[in-house]
């Protein structure tokens, strides 16, 4: 993959406002059947600096769905919210990052889960200096990982596994011990995608 450029900001500008690339991932890889789908939101946080850095949650273990897992600070949007308004209150929520403090860059491309929602990535820069704390009762734990390395295809190994039934394919992205997998993955692997076409 190419070297992030400092005029990050400008190229993943250009790349959300493409049109849609074939190949998108829709929902870990298999055909869906129809459901009522639940609308949520994520924020895909990006440190705006020369080597820029992505911010990610690590869920508590006690959570009643994808307890321990890594994911961006996100959720279901509320009655009369819209996702960038829900990524930002989710975000403020869960790792204290004030909504006034994200430079907006877009949206990225939607992604269903296998648990019926539809995900709209929103992707903003924060400054690198941030100082963010984790939700007690939502976050175990939140980290930086290098942009570079988690947009790189060779870094996001696809997967199988047997869920309810039958074999499914995923793809995961492994960080210094920190397994990046299922929806979050799936994300960047699309956003990935939408880079390369510029």
């Amino acid at each position: 993959m190419r070297a992030i450029p400092s005029d990050l900001a400008a190229r993943l500008k250009a790349a959300l406002a493409l049109p849609p690339p074939t190949g998108l991932l829709r929902g870990d890889l298999v055909e869906l059947p129809d459901a009522d789908l639940q609308p949520a939101a994520v924020l895909v946080a990006i440190t705006d600096r020369f080597d820029p850095g992505l911010h990610l949650t690590v869920r508590r273990a006690d959570m009643r769905r994808h307890a321990g897992q890594v994911a961006f600070p996100g959720g279901r949007l509320d009655a009369g919210e819209d996702a960038i308004t829900a990524a930002l209150r989710e975000a403020e929520e869960e790792i204290d990052l004030p909504r006034n403090a994200v430079t907006l860059l877009g949206t990225a491309d939607s992604y269903r889960t296998v648990t019926n929602f539809i995900v709209t990535p929103v992707v903003g820069l924060v400054a690198p200096d941030l100082s963010l704390s984790p939700h007690e009762h939502e976050v175990a734990d939140l980290f930086e990982a290098p942009l570079s390395f988690v947009l790189d295809p060779a870094n996001q190994q696809c997967m199988t596994a047997d869920f309810q039934g039958a074999t499914r394919t995923y793809y995961q992205i492994n960080w210094q011990g920190r397994r990046i997998w299922g929806a979050t993955a799936a994300m960047l692997v699309n956003l990935t995608r939408r880079l390369e076409l510029l």
